[in-house]
C-alpha cells in the first residue's frame, strides 16, 4: 500500500472513532468563550492544559481519563487543553491520543500570543505546564502543579462544591 494512502486511511479511521475530532483555536477568546465564561453552576469543569512534549502533562493525563470516566454524568465535565503548535496536530497531538486510547474531550488552543492570555487564565500563573483549572459557575480554583493520582486530583475537584 502506498505510504501516503495508508496515513489517509489512519487518519479517516482515527476521525470516525472520534479520537480525531480536535477543535482547534486560533484564538483565546473563541476558547475562552467555550470554555471558560458563563459556566453552569450545577457543572465542575475540569480544564488542563497540556502538551505532548511535556512529561509531567504527559504523565498525569491518565488521571483525567480516569476523573472523567468515573464522573460521566455526574455534572463533571473535563477537558484537555493542548497548546502544542498547530503544525503538529495530526502528526503528534493526533497519534498520541489515539495510542493512549483517550476518550475525553480534547481541544488544541493554538494562539501563540500566551503574553496577552496566560494572565487571563490567572495572574499568578508562571507559564509553566500543566495547569488545572477547575471551576463552576463564578467559582474558580487554579492548579499550577501536576497530579501524581486520580485521588489528589478528585481531592482538588470537591474543593470546588464547599
Amino acid at each position: 500500500m502506498n505510504f501516503k494512502i495508508g496515513v489517509v486511511l489512519f487518519f479517516m479511521f482515527l476521525s470516525a472513532e472520534g479520537i480525531g475530532q480536535v477543535k482547534t483555536y486560533e484564538k483565546f477568546t473563541e476558547f475562552e468563550q467555550d470554555y471558560l465564561k458563563d459556566l453552569s453552576e450545577d457543572t465542575i469543569y475540569v480544564v488542563n492544559f497540556w502538551a505532548t512534549w511535556c512529561a509531567p502533562c504527559v504523565a498525569e493525563l491518565p488521571f483525567f481519563e480516569a476523573l472523567n470516566t468515573k464522573h460521566k454524568g455526574n455534572n463533571v465535565k473535563v477537558v484537555l487543553v493542548s497548546i502544542d503548535s498547530h503544525k503538529n496536530l495530526e502528526s503528534k497531538v493526533i497519534p498520541f491520543l489515539a495510542k493512549k486510547g483517550f476518550q475525553t474531550e480534547v481541544v488544541l488552543l493554538a494562539d501563540s500570543k500566551t503574553y496577552k492570555w496566560i494572565d487571563l487564565i490567572d495572574p499568578s500563573w508562571s507559564g509553566a505546564i500543566p495547569i488545572t483549572l477547575i471551576l463552576s459557575g463564578n467559582e474558580r480554583h487554579f492548579y499550577e502543579k501536576d497530579y501524581e493520582s486520580l485521588e489528589a486530583l478528585e481531592e482538588d475537584v470537591l474543593k470546588i462544591k464547599q
